[in-house]
């Protein structure tokens, strides 16, 4: 799990259960993205929250994730590193 720490001290990350987030302080824990599938059976990874593409279609859910996880880890968590 990456943690970026913004100068006024708050901390970006991509939610994981590997550490207990809450032990670093007061969280707000938000939604980067929607994965849903379609009328078709497929799968999209929707990032407009974080101002992202929609990804996809995926013939498999995990695709979809696998997809997500990659762009916020390529494209949103890298925005506040110094």
């Amino acid at each position: 799990m990456e943690l970026v720490i913004g100068n006024d001290g708050s901390i970006k990350a991509i939610y994981d259960e590997v550490i207990d987030l809450r032990l670093l302080g007061a969280i707000s824990l938000t939604r980067a993205s929607h994965v849903e599938p379609d009328d078709s059976g497929n799968w999209t990874a929707d990032l407009s929250p974080v101002g992202g593409p929609t990804l996809g279609p995926f013939t498999q859910r995990s695709e979809a994730l696998w997809a997500e996880l990659r762009w916020l880890e390529l494209n949103w968590l890298p925005r506040n590193r110094p």
